[in-house]
C-alpha cells in the first residue's frame, strides 16, 4: 500500500470514530441506574435444609434473570400471625412480585388482596393452595407423594403389615396422609396400628414414636414430614429396631440421608425445593413483564433409599448447593 493509500485509510478511519463519537453524544450518557425489580419470597420457616435451599434456588434464577429477592420468614411454621405480617412487610418495602409458601388460606388471601390492589403478580410455592389472582402454584403434588410413600412402605413389610402413620396434619400433610391411606387401602390385610401428628417438634415425633412402638408390635411407619421421620428414627434406632421396624420418611435433609446410610430409614420420597425456588422466580419475572405463566407446575418427586441415594443424578438433586 503506498503513502497516499494509507493517508486516506487513516482520514477515513478518523472520520468514522468522529461520527461514532458524536452520535454517542447524542445519544447522552447510558443509565446505569435502571431500576431492578424486586421480588418478595415469603416462606413459611426461616431455618433448615428444605427451606435454605428453596432459598438457593430463588437466588440463581434471580441471578440468571436480573431480579432483586427480598427473603421473608418467620421463626417457626404454623406462625400464621407471624407470616401475615410479613406479607404487610413485604408489600410495604415496595415489590413488583410475590412469590409465597403461605401457612394457610388467610396468609394466601391476604397476600393476593394486597397484590391486586397494586396490580402485581402472585406466585405460590410448596402450596395447592390457589385463590382468585394466583398466576401459578409451583410445587409438589403431595397427593402423589402420600401415595409414594404408602406404596413404598407396602413394599417393604407386605400385604399383611401393621404400620402406624405419623403426620403433620391439615394443608400438604392432609395431603400427604390422604394418598398414602388411598395407597394402603389397596390391601385389606394391612393394619394401620396408630395415627399420631406432629408438625414441627422433633422432641415430641419421638415421644410419640415411642408410645406406638411401645404399645403394640408393628412392622412400619410412614413419616409424613421430616421432623416426624427423625422422630421416629431416633426412637428406632434407640430401641435397637433398626431394620426390623421400616421407616418411609417423606422430605431428604441431611440427617435423613444419614439415616438411610445407616439403615434406620430405608426410603424417603425425595422432594425438589430447589426447582420450586428456581422456578418460583423465573415465572415471577416472566409475569412481571407480562408473559404468560402456566398456572400448575408440578416440580415431581422421587424415591430415595440405599440403592440409589449416591446416583450421581440424584446426588445433584439432593445437594443443588454443591459445586
Amino acid at each position: 500500500m503506498n503513502q497516499s493509500s494509507k493517508q486516506g485509510w487513516r482520514t477515513l478511519l478518523f472520520l468514522l470514530l468522529a461520527a461514532a463519537a458524536v452520535l454517542g453524544a447524542c445519544a447522552g450518557p447510558a443509565d446505569d441506574h435502571v431500576k431492578q425489580k424486586n421480588v418478595a419470597l415469603i416462606v413459611r420457616m426461616k431455618h433448615g435444609d428444605y427451606w435454605r435451599t428453596v432459598k438457593l434456588g430463588a437466588e440463581m434464577a434471580a441471578r440468571e434473570f436480573g431480579v432483586n429477592i427480598n427473603f421473608y420468614a418467620p421463626d417457626y411454621e404454623e406462625d400464621v400471625k407471624g407470616q401475615l405480617a410479613l406479607v404487610r412487610q413485604a408489600f410495604a418495602d415496595g415489590t413488583d412480585a410475590v412469590v409465597i409458601a403461605p401457612d394457610g388460606q388467610q396468609v394466601l388471601d391476604e397476600a393476593a388482596a394486597r397484590a391486586k390492589e397494586q396490580r402485581i403478580p402472585v406466585l405460590t410455592i410448596d402450596s395447592e393452595l390457589t385463590g382468585p389472582g394466583v398466576a401459578s402454584c409451583i410445587g409438589t403434588d403431595h397427593y402423589d407423594s402420600g401415595k409414594k410413600a404408602g406404596e413404598k412402605l407396602i413394599e417393604l413389610v407386605g400385604p399383611y403389615g401393621r404400620i402406624a402413620v405419623l403426620g403433620a396434619g391439615g394443608g400438604n400433610g392432609g395431603q400427604r396422609e390422604k394418598g398414602l391411606l388411598d395407597a394402603i387401602a389397596r390391601y385389606p390385610g394391612v393394619t394401620i396400628a396408630a395415627r399420631e401428628y406432629a408438625v414441627s417438634d422433633q422432641n415430641q415425633a419421638s415421644e410419640l414414636a415411642a408410645g406406638i412402638i411401645a404399645a403394640q408390635p408393628i412392622d412400619g411407619i410412614a413419616a409424613l414430614n421430616a421432623v416426624s421421620a427423625l422422630g421416629a428414627a431416633h426412637e428406632i434406632e434407640k430401641r435397637g429396631l433398626a431394620g426390623k421396624v421400616k421407616v418411609v420418611a417423606i422430605d431428604s435433609p441431611p440427617d435423613v440421608l444419614a439415616y438411610i446410610q445407616e439403615g434406620v430409614i430405608q426410603a424417603t420420597i425425595m422432594q425438589k425445593p430447589f426447582s420450586m425456588g428456581y422456578l418460583g422466580v423465573k415465572h415471577a419475572v416472566e409475569a412481571i413483564n407480562g408473559l404468560p405463566v402456566p398456572a400448575r407446575v408440578d416440580t415431581g418427586t422421587k424415591i430415595i433409599d440405599m440403592d440409589n441415594m449416591f446416583w450421581s443424578e440424584n446426588q445433584k438433586l439432593l445437594f443443588p448447593f454443591v459445586k
